[in-house]
């Protein structure tokens, strides 16, 4: 077993070419993924949280498609393997995908197939990946709705996905996602669809299957409160890029991104202002368009600190500045060195 990340995602890049132009949602992702722990991956909508998602099982929505970078997988039993070099159409990718690498989408209900029951399409995977008989891959899945704490699992095994309800279908797809034990679990918004109890009743699930199967975990969420409970690092994304990326207590303590200030700062926090009401302050306009191709800084027009001449003008680079803390902002020296630099070579 390696002590390396078990993923290693570098200049990811998922594009498409549209009559309007070149449709670019992913421009250049790099990210680690540690073993055995929760990585939260957070942003706005059309930031690129869920097309990375996406890209790491290879089943990007046509006609998008991963046109540079690398995603290696090293779960330190076999060869490393480049999923993005992989066919996701192929054998090899189709072997991974479910066996190692398995996603909970957020909306169970376009995930199920309404015409068969939960129970059978969790068994499905243990036919395709376990070679299990059709007996065992069905007390296997019932065993599996068990361990997600599905109420009546012998019965729910016959049910099909529209007689449940949400965070019985949610639970279920967890179950079918855990199946064939996977080595990562990638969780695009796992709970948004869902009321704050039963969204708090997944969440300490997941966390409790993450600690007890040992698994790797990327949660994907809009939801701050979510990220803070749960991770042990945090990638913070904006158009197409991760802008920030550190650990969980110290994105909280010290963000280092204008864009992670501004959305932290659009939290509301419990004992602030005491008996007033408050004012939270908002970022002004919103992410731009996966079409867009601005100069500089992605940020930069809704950057309250942007410099003219600097941030329209230089695109800045990732770089150290603080132990085990990246960002993307030209406003430190280290980050501004490491662009010039790349722009001059």
């Amino acid at each position: 077993m390696t002590d390396g990340p078990i993923i290693s995602i570098r200049g990811l890049e998922v594009a498409a070419r549209s009559r309007h132009g070149m449709l670019r949602p992913l421009r250049g992702i790099d990210l680690d993924l540690p073993r055995a722990a929760t990585t939260g991956l957070v942003g706005e909508s059309g930031c690129g949280k869920s097309m990375t998602a996406r890209a790491l099982l290879n089943i990007t929505p046509s006609p998008m498609r991963i046109t540079a970078g690398s995603i290696v997988l090293d779960d330190g039993k076999t060869p490393p393997v480049d999923l993005a070099a992989l066919d996701p159409d192929g054998a090899p990718m189709r072997a991974i995908r479910g066996r190692r690498l398995a996603m909970i989408f957020q909306e169970p209900m376009t995930a199920f197939s309404p015409v068969h029951t939960i129970g059978n399409q969790i068994a499905e995977m243990l036919l395709i990946h376990e070679k299990l008989g059709k007996r065992a891959a069905k007390e296997r899945s019932i065993e599996m709705l068990e361990l997600v704490g599905m109420p009546n699992p012998r019965q729910h095994f016959d049910a099909h996905p529209f007689k449940l309800s949400g965070g019985m279908r949610q639970r279920a797809m967890i179950a079918m996602a855990l199946a064939c034990k996977p080595d990562v679990l990638v969780a695009d918004e796992p709970t948004t669809a869902l009321d704050v109890t039963i969204q708090a009743q997944i969440l300490e699930l997941l966390q409790r299957l993450q600690q007890e199967l040992g698994m790797t975990v990327l949660l994907i969420t809009h939801d701050l409160g979510v990220v803070a409970r749960t991770t042990r690092r945090v990638a913070v994304m904006y158009l197409g890029e991760v802008v920030e990326e550190t650990t969980t207590e110290a994105l909280f303590d010290a963000p280092r991104h204008p864009y992670t200030q501004g959305l932290l700062g659009s939290v509301p926090r419990l004992g602030s202002r005491r008996g007033k009401r408050e004012r939270l302050p908002a970022m002004r306009g919103s992410v731009p368009p996966a079409l867009a191709e601005l100069p500089g800084c992605a940020f930069h027009p809704r950057c309250p600190k942007a410099v003219a001449g600097l941030c329209d003008v230089v695109k800045p680079r990732m770089a150290e500045v603080a132990p085990g803390h990246r960002a993307r902002c030209l406003l430190y020296p280290e980050v501004l060195a490491a662009s010039v630099a790349l722009e001059a070579a």
